[in-house]
């Protein structure tokens, strides 16, 4: 029976398929922990990752291995931003440290929305010049504000874990974690506003693409907060916290999360965004409804299937980018593309960090070497290639081809060369272990509040300054209102919310960042 011969031949494709990916997976993960062990910082995990999956991609790909087993290893954006990125978002929103975070909150916003919007923009207005004048390969404007979207996706896996390895002050950590996880929401979403504006028939209007952007963007954000806060009120008042309904409880809590994302996704919104904040808002009031033991087990979790999703994705990437037809024809290209991002990645850094200044006093403002950490922390990942790839399909005349090969080119680089070189940065910058220098913003109570009052203060400092200071209110009105609604624990966070961000991190075995 051939058709049955063919059957069984598929079936052991998928079977070698899938050992091959857990081989990888185990390499990985061992690799990294010797590699962590021996503290040898120029290889990072997620650059081991990468490493393992090209170097198994080029030996499939000059050996004569079965189109059958190959095709398990095809990069699916699909699979990608349905199956793997949903769990790392939402252990990011769900790790993210309350105090640092939203001390920071302002700080944060403005270098994830502004600042990405601004790297957008400057990338692709630098492309679509540079076609004008023929320097690189000449692209429409539209398609040049996609790539500039789709490349402006940070992806700080590798820096971030060298900072916690070598400890730095927490909050650069906290600006530089809270930036990525948000700059991937607002990339994607800024992706999906340009590729809307390209297949639409009305004109070009930048103020209908920053009406449409910031209509998904808060929308998402939007049903992202209700459905963590329905999921708070339903842990608080449904009682499910007794002996033999613990397993109840942790499923219905792991289930709420992807609830979310694909309610957002119904919706037509941003998925990505939506299941961050139900990260975040599920970690402040519905954890605190959870029993001791589904507290622990949910922790122990996300970290677990998070931890999984990184690997799989760098090696999966690695893979592909070893396996799949590149566009070489537009070396020009790809060379001033990595000149354009490191260009756009200082304006966005250091114009908002000049405007963030401007709001703070003295003691407290962002010092030249923490931006120029933020500057180099810029490294580009999976999202940036998964979005490249789905341009393959978005765009036509081979214009996604080159896009792609000129996204995996950066996303190589910057992983490799600018992750294996963190460690040396931040000792060159001396921020290493450097709790001091940079204050906490709402820490000095205002000291230098009597100086606003002077001519030398302008209106525009004076307001930034105003907006800086709400959002110390909204602490004052979660403490007051929000945690006493949506917990029933909620007499002693206050106190504990370093603790249990500390033991969460004992629990789940992840070094904190020394303070």
């Amino acid at each position: 029976m051939p058709g049955f011969g063919g059957a069984v031949d598929e079936q052991q494709a998928a079977g070698v398929g899938i050992l091959l990916q857990i081989s990888m997976l185990v390499l990985s993960f061992v690799l990294g922990h010797l590699l962590r062990r021996r503290k040898f910082y120029y290889l990072p995990e997620a650059s081991a990752s990468l490493l393992i999956g090209m170097i198994v991609g080029g030996f499939a790909n000059i050996s004569n291995t079965q189109k059958s087993t190959r095709r398990w290893f095809n990069f699916r954006e699909d699979f990608f931003l349905l199956f793997l990125l949903p769990p790392i978002i939402f252990q990011s929103g769900f790790n993210l440290a309350p105090k640092p975070f939203f001390s920071n909150f302002g700080a944060i916003i403005t270098f994830a929305i502004l600042g990405t919007f601004i790297a957008s923009i400057v990338t692709g207005l630098l492309v679509y010049l540079a076609g004008l004048i023929f320097i690189i390969y000449r692209l429409p404007l539209v398609e040049c504000m996609m790539f500039g979207a789709l490349v402006s996706a940070t992806d700080p896996v590798t820096v971030l874990s060298i900072f916690q390895e070598l400890g730095t002050d927490v909050n650069l950590y906290a600006l530089v974690f809270g930036e990525s996880v948000l700059n991937d929401a607002v990339a994607i979403s800024l992706y999906r506003t340009m590729a809307s504006m390209r297949t639409s028939s009305s004109g070009q209007n930048i103020f209908l693409v920053i009406l449409r952007f910031l209509e998904n963007f808060v929308g998402s954000m939007s049903s992202g907060v209700g459905v963590g806060l329905i999921s708070a009120l339903l842990f608080k008042y449904a009682e499910l916290g007794v002996e033999n309904l613990h397993n109840l409880e942790s499923c219905l809590f792991v289930l709420f999360p992807y609830f979310s994302y694909m309610l957002a996704e119904g919706l037509g919104l941003s998925g990505i965004v939506s299941i961050l904040f139900t990260g975040i808002v599920m970690k402040r009031y519905t954890f605190y409804n959870l029993s001791e033991d589904s507290q622990r087990f949910t922790a122990r979790f996300f970290h677990l299937l998070s931890s999984l999703a990184e690997a799989f994705i760098f090696i999966y990437m690695g893979f592909d980018i070893a396996m799949e037809r590149q566009s070489w024809s537009h070396i020009g290209f790809i060379f001033f593309s990595i000149v354009f991002i490191l260009v756009a990645r200082a304006a966005n850094v250091f114009s908002c960090a000049y405007i963030l200044n401007l709001a703070r006093p003295p003691n407290s403002q962002i010092p030249r070497e923490y931006q120029l950490a933020l500057w180099y922390s810029g490294l580009r990942g999976a999202m940036a290639f998964a979005l490249a790839l789905q341009s393959v399909h978005d765009l036509p005349d081979g214009h996604g081809e080159t896009i792609f090969t000129a996204t995996t080119s950066i996303v190589v680089l910057t992983v490799l060369l600018i992750g294996g070189s963190t460690g040396t940065m931040l000792e060159a910058l001396q921020v290493v272990g450097d709790s001091n220098r940079y204050r906490h913003p709402y820490e000095e109570n205002f000291e230098g509040s009597s100086e606003e009052g002077t001519p030398s203060k302008s209106k525009f400092q004076l307001k930034l300054r105003d907006l800086r200071r709400s959002t110390s209110s909204f602490a004052l009105l979660d403490r007051n209102y929000l945690t006493p609604i949506f917990t029933s624990q909620h007499e002693d966070d206050d106190d504990d919310d370093d603790n249990d961000d500390d033991s969460s991190g004992e629990v789940l075995g992840i070094p904190r960042p020394s303070a």
